[in-house]
């Protein structure tokens, strides 16, 4: 499906916004960053269980840790994985948007890891018209993130993981007429860096635990060639999960991440536009800008929840709840889904979302997942 897109309505789109405007989200005074698809989920076992990922354990080889968590990979148990991740996007509003993913790790020595990914957004193709209706050509829109991955144990039950990215997104091609006036569109890009921690520890009885943070997207602002710019989504995720091994074939893990954007809340306690141009000042000063006090920041943090039951190494059902503040335009969902391996190595993962109010874009929302994990000792075909 081609979209018609006029001149106006590129001004807005190069806001970086897919789904809302930028100018609405500033009077709500909701943060409001450029390239959201940077922090949209990748893959189908996380997405399943509410979007939590960050303390999930690694265990059998998880390149999606790269997203997730870098600290993880030295913990894998397997020397090496891939995985591909598609996902088609508002279904209910347009047939050609998707996020898709593919992501790819090895072990170097025993407490070492390197991985790279790329995510990437697509937006589907839109026809550019002129105010009279008439056709300006064609164009597609798209954001995609380039990683590669470094981490490493720093003992027996921590690790540290980094993430280095080149961030492109391209929205719109030709020139942009505003309130401000005309310029040329141009794709905005940046470099940007993740970096995660991540702990392990086996408990009494049959329990062990798992907990890990991660600050995501640490960069500055970006802009479309225009006099506007704006922060990407820098993101800090905190995360524990706990697994019991009931028995020899049954195992349950339950996981719970916290998620809080650190990007400016736009407007301050007198009603002004925020201005703030310091990478730094804007991390450290979006715990404490929001202008209603700490039960304003509340709302800016989303919690994802999940369970997985495990039965033979082979089969598994999954659930979920994300839940996020309505005043600040988040969305609050339930998840569901279920994953299956072959041979100890292949596995495929499915999720659904289900909205908790009528009338969501996101409903129908549904991720799917490839990966296989390998021993490389021995060649691909080693367990």
């Amino acid at each position: 499906m081609i979209r018609k897109v006029t001149n106006a309505f590129a001004a807005s789109l190069m806001l970086g916004l897919t789904i809302s405007s930028t100018a609405l989200l500033a009077q709500n005074n909701v943060p409001s960053p450029t390239i959201q698809s940077l922090v949209l989920t990748p893959d189908a076992r996380s997405a399943a269980m509410g979007d939590a990922g960050v303390a999930l354990s690694s265990q059998d080889g998880d390149a999606n840790a790269i997203f997730w968590n870098p600290g993880k990979l030295p913990f894998a148990g397997k020397d090496m994985g891939v995985s591909l991740s598609y996902t088609p996007w508002l279904r209910q509003l347009v047939n050609d948007m998707a996020l898709l993913n593919a992501s790819f790790y090895k072990k170097i020595k025993n407490n070492q890891a390197i991985g790279a990914s790329i995510h990437y957004f697509d937006m589907g193709l839109f026809q550019k018209t002129d105010i009279s209706g008439n056709s300006l050509g064609t164009f597609n829109s798209k954001d995609y993130a380039i990683s590669v991955s470094y981490s490493r144990k720093l003992s027996e039950k921590l690790g540290l993981g980094l993430n280095i990215k080149y961030i492109n997104s391209s929205l719109f091609e030709g020139t942009v007429t505003s309130s401000t006036g005309s310029f040329t569109a141009t794709p905005a890009s940046t470099v940007a860096a993740d970096l995660g921690l991540f702990h392990t520890s086996k408990g009494d009885k049959n329990w062990s635990t798992n907990w890990g943070v991660m600050i995501q997207n640490i960069s500055g602002r970006v802009s479309y060639g225009g006099t506007e710019s704006n922060f990407i989504p820098t993101n800090f995720k905190a995360g524990f999960a706990a697994t019991n091994n009931i028995d020899q074939h049954n195992k349950l893990t339950l996981t719970v991440d916290v998620n809080k954007l650190m990007v400016p809340t736009p407007r301050g306690a007198n009603g002004a536009l925020r201005t703030v141009n310091n990478a730094i000042g804007a991390i450290l000063g979006s715990f404490s800008d929001a202008p209603g006090g700490f039960s304003e920041e509340l709302k800016e943090v989303t919690l994802s929840t999940g369970a997985e039951y495990l039965y033979n190494d082979m089969f598994a059902a999954r659930l979920g709840y994300r839940y996020g503040s309505a005043e600040k335009s988040e969305n609050s969902y339930l998840t569901a889904g279920f994953g299956v391996k072959v041979d100890k190595k292949y596995g495929i993962d499915f999720a659904y979302l289900i909205p908790t109010t009528g009338g969501s874009p996101l409903a129908q929302t549904l991720r799917l997942s490839l990966h296989a994990n390998f021993n490389s000792g021995a060649g691909l075909g080693a367990n």
